[in-house]
C-alpha cells in the first residue's frame, strides 16, 4: 500500500511584531478537527490553556454552546499579542492514520530560516511536545541537547541568537493535569514578556 504524504493544511500565523513563536507538529485527521486552524482537536487543551492564562477563562476561545473553538478569535488574539504559530513539519506520513507524534514520519520539515525572516523581533521559540522539539533541533547546524520540559536552551541560527523553550504537550494523552500545564504556559509567557 502506498503511503500518503500529507501537507500541513494550515498556513502559519506570523505577526511581523511577534516576539515568540509556538511550534507543534501536525494536526489530527479531518474527522477529529472542530475547526480549520492550529490545534483543532476539541479534546486538545491548547486554546483552553490560552483562555485561562490570558483571560482567566478556559472557555474564552470556545464557540458558545458548541464543541468547537473560534478560529478567527484565536487568530486575531495571536496577531494582537505578537505570538506566531508555525508547525515544525510541512509534509508528513501518518504511519497509523492518526495524529500521534509517535507514528508521524516527517517527509519535509519547516523552512525555519524563511519563517524567521518574517519575524525580525522573534527571540523565543517554544515547542509543544517531544517530536516538535526533536524536529526543530534537527534543523540546527550544531548538535544541541534537547531542553527538558519547562526549560530552555540558547542557540544560534541564521545569524541570530534565539532561545528554545520546551513546554508540555497540551494533548490529554500527556500525563499532567490541566492546571499544571496552564501554570507552565503562564510562567513561560511571563518570562518571555508577553504577560
Amino acid at each position: 500500500m502506498q503511503a500518503i504524504i500529507e501537507t500541513h493544511p494550515f498556513p502559519p500565523v506570523l505577526p511581523p511584531q511577534a516576539k515568540v513563536m509556538m511550534m507543534g507538529t501536525f494536526p489530527p485527521t479531518v474527522e477529529k478537527r472542530c475547526m480549520e486552524f492550529h490545534y483543532p482537536n476539541f479534546q486538545n487543551d491548547m486554546w483552553r490553556i490560552y483562555g485561562l492564562v490570558f483571560f482567566n477563562d478556559k472557555h474564552y476561545f470556545q464557540v458558545k454552546n458548541e464543541k468547537c473553538f473560534d478560529p478567527e478569535r484565536i487568530k486575531n488574539f495571536l496577531i494582537e499579542r505578537g505570538i506566531a504559530s508555525c508547525p515544525t513539519v510541512q509534509k508528513a506520513i501518518r504511519e497509523q492514520g492518526n495524529a500521534s507524534d509517535k507514528f508521524l514520519k516527517i517527509v519535509e520539515p519547516v523552512n525555519l530560516a524563511k519563517v524567521l525572516k518574517q519575524l525580525p523581533d522573534c527571540q523565543w521559540i517554544f515547542t509543544t511536545g517531544g517530536k516538535a522539539t526533536e524536529t526543530l533541533l534537527s534543523l540546527l547546524p550544531e548538535k544541541l541537547k534537547e531542553p527538558k520540559t519547562n526549560e530552555f536552551i540558547d542557540f544560534s541560527f541564521a545569524g541570530r541568537e534565539l532561545k528554545l523553550y520546551r513546554l508540555p504537550s497540551t494533548s490529554r494523552a500527556y500525563p499532567l493535569s490541566f492546571e499544571k500545564k496552564a501554570e507552565a504556559y503562564q510562567y513561560f509567557f511571563k518570562l518571555a514578556g508577553i504577560l
